[in-house]
């Protein structure tokens, strides 16, 4: 899973990589410890993802949005509270998922995510295990197998990821997202 796609990532000869990745080669041997890669900044890993936004009830496309969306606070989503956030980005494949909903929940006010894993059901004791070690505060986690689809139906409280405020912005949310869903596939993976 991840290793096998870190490994194909790097043997493109890549001169430049996020930490996630670059850390997590090191550590299993993927590339020397002693590597000429230059560290990318994490707030640009979404620039070219594919984002729109739509209407929560209906689910009616308003608009496709462009990188600069990614410079709105998080906190868009309470005041634009009908609203959810599609995002697609060829780093998730990276982690097992195609795409992120992010949204207000209506009811306890908490952000969202909403994603589908790509893990086999096997895991579920491993995803649960984590998910209870890494969440911090009230835990709102909703998984289930989707025998259909054969993927994980996987939706959380941004809120309960450690670090995660309301004043960060998509970019640094999504960041903090993909940092969240990199250590889970990791440690599934050990």
């Amino acid at each position: 899973m991840l290793k096998t796609n870190i490994s194909k990532y790097f043997a493109e000869e890549v001169s430049e990589s996020y930490k996630e990745e670059i850390d997590y080669a090191i550590k299993h041997g993927i590339i020397e410890n002693n590597h000429s890669i230059s560290l990318l900044n994490p707030g640009n890993r979404f620039m070219n993802a594919y984002i729109e936004r739509s209407d929560k009830e209906t689910e009616e496309f308003l608009a496709e949005e462009q990188a600069a969306f990614l410079n709105q606070p998080i906190n868009y989503l309470k005041q634009h509270i009908n609203e959810f956030i599609y995002m697609e980005s060829d780093w998730f494949h990276m982690i097992q998922i195609e795409s992120i909903c992010l949204e207000v929940d209506d009811v306890f006010g908490t952000y969202e995510a909403i994603l589908g894993l790509k893990l086999q059901k096997k895991y579920e004791s491993v995803i649960k295990t984590f998910l209870e070690n890494e969440l911090v505060g009230e835990r709102k986690v909703s998984l289930m197998f989707n025998q259909t689809d054969g993927l994980w139906d996987f939706n959380f409280a941004l809120n309960n990821i450690e670090g995660f405020t309301d004043e960060l912005t998509l970019a640094e949310t999504m960041t903090l997202v993909y940092q969240f869903l990199f250590k889970l596939i990791e440690s599934v993976e050990a």
